[in-house]
């Protein structure tokens, strides 16, 4: 891999990691309701997880995806229908000290969020992107493993400001009603996050 394409696939990695989706939305509400060292599991399982996607993905799902094409529109919807759960138990939860009798609710584990990225739309179309328009074809294995161990190197810390900017938000949301109503504004952020993917894919069939 040229110098030039390790530059550009650099800046791919960061932009589309950095740049709003479901992960990132899910974190904020994370770093808000459970803080940064108790979202470490949640933003891991989403690297290295979606590393693994990666991986998959240059190493043989692309050409099952070319041979099936419905196979990957509906997954995506799968990954979509799963958000949308996603996003009606982010609206529902409320601080995780209540005093409440209910189950109080929890970060995602490790297992939780790496599982997540094979259900995540966008995460779909990262790995896709990156496999289609960064990889070379010579050496092609060794190039995915190098792209994908990259995007896990660049995503975790991308991904972890939105942790953090979550957890700095917590001193102004003490009040149960707010982070309620913060919880409901994620969880609609989650909902139009989705906009951009189901239009590709309404537009694709």
């Amino acid at each position: 891999m040229s110098l030039e394409l390790l530059l550009a696939f650099t800046l791919f990695a960061f932009v589309t990691s950095v740049t709003p989706g479901p992960n990132n939305m899910m974190l904020l509400a994370s770093g808000v309701n459970f803080g940064v060292r108790r979202s470490v599991p949640h933003m891991l399982g989403i690297s290295l997880g979606f590393m693994v996607l990666v991986m998959a993905v240059g190493l043989g799902l692309a050409q099952v995806f070319e041979q099936i094409p419905v196979l990957y529109t509906t997954l995506r919807y799968a990954g979509a229908a799963y958000l949308l759960y996603l996003a009606w138990k982010i609206a529902g939860s409320g601080a995780p000290d209540s005093n409440s009798s209910e189950r109080q609710p929890r970060p995602f584990t490790f297992l939780q969020a790496a599982a997540f990225q094979w259900v995540n739309p966008k995460a779909w179309v990262m790995a896709i992107g990156a496999i289609t328009t960064y990889t070379p074809q010579e050496d092609f294995v060794t190039n995915v493993l190098l792209i994908a161990g990259l995007f896990a190197l660049i995503n975790c810390p991308s991904v972890g400001l939105w942790t953090v900017a979550g957890s700095l938000l917590r001193r102004w949301l003490d009040e149960p009603r707010i982070l309620r109503l913060f919880n409901i504004g994620m969880a609609l952020l989650l909902v139009a996050s989705l906009y951009p993917i189901l239009v590709d894919v309404n537009g694709s069939l």
